[in-house]
């Protein structure tokens, strides 16, 4: 759990905090956002490299901060911990088992925890990210150093915008991490997938014949950022999730033109609004899935007002097959999540989500067996369970197998299976990007029952024991493997 003085309120105290930690390169020489910064990225994620500063991008006005989460160590940095497990573990103390458990469950849990460690946004009245102001005419989003990753892209985006929207009726606000194509110099596409709660804010506007206020943070401490990305209940506030792990409360400004508030400390604000019915060609992208998604419609932003930092530096992420940046993010969420998937799913001992998986498209899941048909129902519980519905594949194991150790997963699913007893196939939500299923939005599922069958599952062989050697003779060669010179 990060410590009351969370050390990196700004995005610049983060970056600081990397570069003494031998966690930063600087690059100083003229790089290219177009494709060049993309290749140099991904280059350095697969090599376990640093995060990276490009001081000097051939287009925009300031660096460009990328890889900021991109390893295991450099996302416990961003939360204040030594490891995310740390963040799992308070959260699984703070979480008490009298509450329900299933949906409603989370949704208390996590109340529960923000009422014990209250930590609601701090109102302030001057910031940093208003320091300079253009609005009207001399709104440029040409002064943003925005990056076309993949050469099949269809322009420039912004892959690290915290999008601010309010529930035209309940005021309800969502913070969301969504990709923004810029169309010119003031107008941006808004890809607000199916199932995100943007979406249903602009429906509900669309529907009320009102235009959408819109709000557009780049470059917020780290703990914010990693908050934008967090799978919460639509009712729970991401500045209450980020004021709980960050230990303090997160300040925040009034918008100088739409009613919203942003980031005291982020060192880029765009304002402006949504208009009813407006949309325009998004796309195409190069994104996590490692394939393009083709143009659709979406909503529009016009942006109306650009405030920054005196000095301000743009943070972005590049996205493709894996391993990337957001893989470290994920293995956050997995962890953190765990206690309260827990609380969901009761049978559930550990979850895995593999990154080759891309998030939704592999979970493994380890449970006590107890009964019959054990590892159908947990499948089950997980296609119903709020975005782990859109998971494609599910292979469940015993208690006894790591779900993070993939070559033992492995073996339990190559060889504990008969395909025609364990295998269950289903239909149901996929996610927006999945591209391999025949329609878009829904598509087939299949569960793996990987678990030891039983006499009561149509079992009537015996469970064969395991080959494992005895205690006593791994004890007996731990003491004498000098002695074997091997």
């Amino acid at each position: 759990m990060a410590p009351r003085g969370f050390p990196y309120p700004d995005l610049k105290d983060f970056l600081s905090a990397l570069e003494r930690a031998g966690e930063l390169h600087r690059v100083r020489v003229p790089v290219d956002p177009t494709l060049e910064i993309s290749e140099i990225v991904t280059r350095t994620v697969r090599a376990g490299g640093p995060a990276l500063l490009f001081e000097n991008p051939t287009r925009g006005r300031m660096p460009v901060a990328v890889n900021l989460f991109g390893t295991h160590r450099r996302m416990a940095m961003a939360l204040g911990v030594e490891d995310v497990n740390e963040i799992g573990a308070r959260i699984g103390e703070l979480v008490r088992p009298e509450l329900p458990v299933g949906w409603s469950g989370i949704r208390e849990g996590l109340g529960k925890l923000m009422q014990l460690k209250s930590v609601p946004p701090k109102h302030v009245k001057s910031a940093p990210c208003q320091e300079v102001v253009y609005k009207g005419d001399d709104v440029d989003l040409n002064r943003l150093p925005g990056l076309q990753t993949w050469p099949d892209d269809g322009g420039t985006f912004h892959n690290f915008g915290l999008t601010h929207t309010r529930h035209p009726q309940t005021g309800k606000r969502n913070l969301g991490l969504y990709r923004l194509q810029q169309h010119d110099e003031r107008t941006l596409g808004m890809h607000w997938q199916i199932h995100k709660d943007s979406t249903a804010h602009h429906a509900v506007a669309e529907r009320l014949g009102e235009r959408l206020p819109v709000a557009i943070a780049i470059g917020c401490d780290p703990v914010v950022s990693y908050a934008a990305t967090a799978p919460l209940p639509a009712d729970i506030d991401e500045y209450l999730f980020a004021g709980f792990l960050r230990g303090e409360r997160v300040e925040m400004v009034d918008c100088l033109t739409v009613p919203l508030q942003v980031p005291a400390h982020a060192q880029i604000v765009l304002e402006g609004y949504v208009e009813p019915g407006e949309r325009r060609p998004e796309g195409p992208f190069g994104d996590h899935t490692g394939f393009y998604t083709p143009v659709e419609p979406f909503p529009v932003l016009h942006v109306e007002c650009m405030t920054t930092q005196r000095d301000p530096v743009y943070h972005s992420i590049v996205t493709s097959k894996p391993p990337q940046e957001d893989g470290g993010i994920g293995y956050a969420t997995e962890r953190i999540f765990l206690p309260l998937i827990k609380m969901l799913v009761p049978d559930i001992v550990d979850y895995a989500m593999p990154e080759p998986g891309v998030f939704h498209n592999c979970l493994i899941v380890s449970i006590d067996k107890r009964y019959p048909k054990h590892a159908q129902k947990v499948m089950n519980a997980i296609w119903g369970a709020h975005l782990l519905s859109l998971t494609k594949l599910i292979v469940v194991v015993d208690d006894d197998c790591d779900p993070h150790d993939y070559h033992e997963v492995a073996f339990r699913a190559f060889g504990n299976v008969d395909y025609a007893h364990d295998l269950l196939l289903t239909e149901g939500p996929v996610d927006h990007l999945d591209h391999s299923s025949y329609q878009q939005f829904w598509g087939g599922k299949a569960g793996v029952d990987a678990t030891r069958k039983l006499p009561t599952e149509g079992y009537s062989r015996g469970w064969p024991p395991a080959a494992v050697m005895s205690p006593e003779v791994v004890s007996l060669v731990d003491r004498r493997w000098q002695e074997y010179g091997l």
